[in-house]
């Protein structure tokens, strides 16, 4: 994946991200449809800090003259346990 196919990938993530908040108030009436939504956001979120991580270890790669299609994805666990 190069950087701008992260990139793509960090927006579509954030749009869905949006959608599912604002479709939190209307879930309010149906708690199954509210869990869903909830579960989704909370793998969105991951799926976002994974992809992050990703383009900013490519950057630091680049910058200091490392090949940036070495950088590999994290596994969710590594990526959540980050400092924010």
């Amino acid at each position: 994946m190069d950087d701008q196919s992260i990139a793509a990938r960090i927006e579509g993530l954030v749009a869905e991200e949006h959608q599912l908040r604002r479709r939190e108030e209307a879930d309010r009436r149906s708690d199954e449809q509210l869990e869903e939504d909830q579960r989704r956001l909370r793998a969105v979120e991951v799926e976002l800090d994974r992809c992050w991580d990703l383009l900013r270890q490519r950057r630091a790669r680049e910058e200091f003259g490392q090949d940036p299609d070495e950088a590999q994805a994290r596994d969710s666990d590594t990526v959540q346990r980050y400092w924010q």
